[in-house]
């Protein structure tokens, strides 16, 4: 399976039986939506759901699979897509995507929280906007590195609360390059070799 990351928090499955992308919002590159089998959102937030473009697509292609939380309808519409929650099991693309968790971490007591999930898929974990760990192994986190709800040191919790023998960073549409080489540079030192950053526009085999 080879897993391409493509700006922000989205990135592209291609297995033999297809492909799979996870939160193409308005930070990352629409291309990884390009010949796309499923496309699976973990919440309503527009650097994960970039609405024009999935309107777009199923302009284009309306045999298009869109998964994600119930509330994704506040964005999407009378889009079409499937409704899925902590729990769930799909089969796309030739392999399997489990769903963990219920909400979005919190912001800010003023900001209200939506439902968020987090697809684990052939053993590779995306969280979206939340900090929860898996009740099973997990072979390579996606690990969000800055965000309007994220310290840094619960970035670095997270990452070793699930254990992972290898660990991508998302979530860093938010930094400059410069911010990008000081984040790299201390997960580097606290998480060690585990840690590898894949640059937008790379693939990766896992």
């Amino acid at each position: 399976m080879r897993l391409t990351k493509f700006g922000h928090s989205c990135v592209r499955f291609d297995t033999d039986g297809g492909s799979i992308v996870i939160d193409p919002g308005v930070l990352s590159d629409p291309a990884a939506l390009e010949g796309v089998d499923a496309v699976f959102i973990t919440h309503q937030h527009a650097d994960h759901c970039n609405d024009p473009e999935l309107r777009k697509l199923l302009e284009d292609r309306p045999d298009i699979r869109i998964y994600g939380p119930d509330s994704l309808a506040k964005v999407l519409g009378n889009l079409p897509f499937t409704i899925v929650s902590a729990g769930d099991s799909i089969i796309e693309a030739g392999t399997e995507v489990n769903v963990f968790g219920k909400h979005h971490a919190t912001i800010h007591p003023d900001v209200p929280v939506v439902a968020n999930v987090g697809y684990l898929v052939d053993g590779v974990f995306h969280p979206g906007d939340a900090l929860t760990v898996p009740d099973r192994p997990v072979r390579i986190l996606l690990a969000p590195v800055t965000a309007p709800w994220l310290k840094f040191s619960e970035c670095l919790d997270f990452i070793r609360a699930v254990d992972a023998p290898r660990v991508h960073p998302i979530h860093d549409g938010f930094l400059s390059k410069d911010g990008i080489t000081v984040f790299d540079r201390l997960l580097t030192n606290l998480v060690g070799a585990p840690f590898q950053r894949i640059a937008d526009g790379d693939a990766v085999t896992v």
